[in-house]
This record gives structure tokens, sequence and C-alpha cells, in this order.
């Protein structure tokens, strides 16, 4: 994983959550989502929201070569069903969705 300092949040939550051990977090995307939002506080959850949105106007043009290379050796949103377009945006419903 080549960690890109303009994306800590996107950083952290691959190095740590959604990698070969993700199955210690959950066993499906929001679940494993949900231990990230948890366990940040409100300014990482906005921060991250931020990130994506970056992220994706950055590499409009390459978003799945950007991701591969970026997230790649740790994630691979095909691997869940997802596209890496289909995969962000269900990672920004996730971390949107409010904490009871």
């Amino acid at each position: 994983m080549d960690e890109n300092p303009l994306y800590p949040e996107l950083n952290q939550l691959f190095g740590v959550y959604l990698n070969e051990d993700c199955s210690y977090w959950g066993s499906t995307i929001e679940a494993i989502v949900s231990c990230y939002k948890k366990d940040s506080s409100r300014e990482s959850v906005k921060n991250i929201l931020v990130e994506i949105e970056h992220f994706e106007k950055e590499h409009a043009g390459n978003l799945d070569e950007a991701f591969e290379q970026a997230y790649g050796s740790q994630f691979g949103p095909e691997l869940w069903g997802y596209t890496t377009t289909s995969f962000l945006d269900e990672l920004r419903r996730i971390l949107k969705i409010r904490s009871e």
C-alpha cells in the first residue's frame, strides 16, 4: 500500500480495518466500516468523507487504477462484489449513517 499523506484516514481504514485480517472486525463491509467508525472521532469520520470525495475528483479519469495502486495490496472491492465506484459510494453511505 502506497500511503498518501493526503489521505490519512483512508490509509487508516485500509491499513487497519480493510485488509487481509478484516474478518477480525466483521464479515461484511458494513460491519467492518462500522467498527472503524465506532473507533474514530467524529472529526475523523468527517475527514474521511472529504478524503473520499477528493480521491474521486483527483483520479476521475483513472479511479480504478489509482485505487488499485493506493490500496490494492490490502483490499480489492471486486472480491466483495463492488466496483471501485460502487465501493466508495457504499463506504460513504455507511459512514453517513447516524450512530445511535
